[in-house]
């Protein structure tokens, strides 16, 4: 998965925003205000790191060498993967849809109600 089809996938997504709050190195997605991705976009491979339920985050780092916890995030709850080939494209954008809905769930539901 190359930037531009990142950054399509990424906003596609129900009231997704882009945003810039870290400098211009990290593209920021976000939801509700609530950041659901980010992403190293100058770093050669590609990462990009998503939200994820504890549980299934360690399923993703056994399965996937370029699936890491979190770089300078909170590593029970994100992921950071390295877009090498190595992961499938079905399976990153599982991860993002992931990711986009913990944070959803996370809304109050008038936040959620604003989505729909």
């Amino acid at each position: 998965m190359d930037l531009d089809e990142l950054k399509a996938t990424l906003l596609a997504r129900r009231g997704a925003t882009e945003e810039l709050p870290f400098g211009p190195e990290v593209l920021v997605y976000k939801v509700a205000g609530k950041m659901f991705a980010l992403v190293a976009w100058q770093e050669r491979p590609l990462t990009v790191s998503l939200k994820c339920e504890p549980g299934q985050a360690l399923v993703w780092r056994a399965v996937y060498s370029a699936v890491r916890p979190g770089y300078h995030l909170n590593k029970t709850h994100w992921n950071t993967l390295t877009l090498d080939g190595s992961i499938p494209t079905e399976d990153v954008r599982e991860m993002i849809d992931h990711s986009y809905e913990r944070v959803v769930a996370g809304l109050t539901r008038a936040q959620r109600a604003r989505l729909a």
